[in-house]
């Protein structure tokens, strides 16, 4: 069915804003965004055709988030994982995994909450980056359950087949299955597949040339972590080398490439890293709070690096609101030499998160983009006074929620409520799991 959005109080292609415009969208494409109504006639009947009232909101692309760990929603604010380093919150961690004995109805009912939290929040693509294979439970098992949870929702997914200590040989041949079963992923498809070390604290060489040879053979985008803090502790501890050194040397500085967090590097790592044309996620949602670093977002931009915006897993935030975090990088910012500005934040969650996925027809609503948006009311309290209503979508009303949100032409959000699933069961769902795996050990 064709889709307009219309009677925006603006709406901001990623690349211009446009007061009073409307977006026409067709077989989940932008067809057309503008002021008069020529486009509008394009579209069938009005029984053919949904229409969305956009009055009194500014729409924007819908929001990427380039770096998730789905399975984490289950395990948010528990004893022991709060202000802690990193390598006890590893362990800590890997404990409740354990102890809730991961498998795919668990994995479903996490991966579940947590895209629904996503799509709550103007989050229509997320990449999940997924690093808990128990020995006795079967990948390709778990990563179905992640995969299919997304598709019934509604949602874009990059699911990235993550390692962190498997054996190498198994991993790659897990990515193998993965491709063979759903293929590497379309342009403009719902599912994208990736894959990834967790980063040099937990993998080494053999593992990085593993899943690199794979990823070449079909293409796929490879993504990994840098320089939080244990990364940084365990790459000097076990080589006496800076983890963007060894990420070089084992091939994974390059243009196919996105690394996650990349906190306190040097000017020379920065300037290598832009040089290598590979990508970078922020993820201030995890790191600041954690106390793990603080990526300097705006000096990374100077340099040339694509950007984008991640939450990372609920264990460390608690949250999967990437425009909440958006804020939280404005806010950090701050404390930088460079501190990047409203625009350019939310620049990097959508067209600068898609770039790192190599997917260019997401971020952005012109004509032949992903149609993939969202409505933000900006008549109430919280906005009055508001001199620039971009900027305000951020720095003002924090906790903001879409009123709609659209994914591949289809409405997925409607009025503030999800559509695709009835969210409280969701909820209730994945709360009585987890509660009674935890308590009955």
């Amino acid at each position: 069915m064709d889709l307009a959005v219309c009677g925006a109080e603006s709406v901001w292609t990623g690349r211009r804003e446009l007061a009073g415009a409307d977006v026409v969208c067709r077989d989940g494409v932008v067809a057309s965004v503008g002021r008069d109504a020529a486009s509008l006639r394009s579209l069938g009947e009005p029984a053919e055709r949904e229409t969305l009232d956009a009055s009194g909101c500014m729409v924007i692309p819908g929001l990427v988030n380039a770096h998730h760990h789905l399975l984490q929603s289950a395990f948010r604010t528990l004893e022991g994982t709060r202000h802690v380093p990193m390598d006890r919150w590893l362990a800590v961690m890997g404990g409740y995994y354990r102890q809730a004995r991961v498998d795919p109805e668990l994995t479903a009912a996490a991966a579940a909450v947590g895209v629904a939290e996503g799509l709550l929040a103007g989050v229509t693509t997320v990449a999940d980056h997924h690093l808990t294979w128990p020995p006795d439970q079967d990948p390709a098992e778990l990563a179905a359950a992640t995969i299919a949870a997304a598709e019934g929702l509604g949602a874009r997914l990059v699911f990235v087949r993550g390692t962190a200590g498997d054996d190498a040989e198994a991993a790659a041949a897990s990515v193998e299955a993965l491709v063979g079963r759903y293929g590497p992923g379309e342009p403009h498809g719902m599912l994208q597949i990736a894959c990834g070390p967790a980063g040099v604290h937990s993998d080494g060489p053999e593992t990085f040339a593993a899943l690199a040879e794979v990823a070449a053979r079909h293409g796929l985008r490879r993504r990994t972590q840098a320089n939080e803090q244990v990364d940084v502790e365990r790459a000097a501890a076990r080589w006496d080398r800076r983890p963007l050194d060894l990420l070089d040397v084992w091939g994974w500085l390059a243009d196919d490439v996105t690394v996650a967090h990349l906190c306190g590097i040097t000017p020379a790592e920065r300037a290598r890293f832009a040089a290598s044309g590979a990508s970078a996620t922020h993820a201030p949602g995890c790191d600041v709070p954690m106390g793990w670093g603080v990526a300097e977002a705006g000096a990374l931009l100077d340099a040339g690096v694509p950007v984008g915006l991640g939450t990372s897993g609920g264990g460390s935030n608690d949250a999967g609101n990437l425009l909440a975090d958006a804020r939280l990088a404005l806010q950090v910012g701050g404390l930088t030499a460079r501190p990047p500005t409203a625009w350019e934040v939310l620049a990097m969650a959508t067209a600068g998160s898609a770039a790192g996925l190599g997917r260019p027809e997401l971020g952005h609503l012109e004509p032949g983009a992903a149609a993939d948006l969202c409505c933000f009311d900006v008549t109430g309290v919280a906005d009055a006074g508001v001199g620039d209503p971009l900027a305000g979508l951020l720095w003002a009303n924090p906790g903001r929620r879409p009123r709609h949100v659209v994914a591949a032409g289809e409405v997925v959000v409607s009025d503030g409520e999800l559509r695709t699933a009835e969210a409280p069961v969701l909820a209730a769902r994945l709360r009585n799991m987890v509660r009674r795996r935890l308590e009955d050990c």
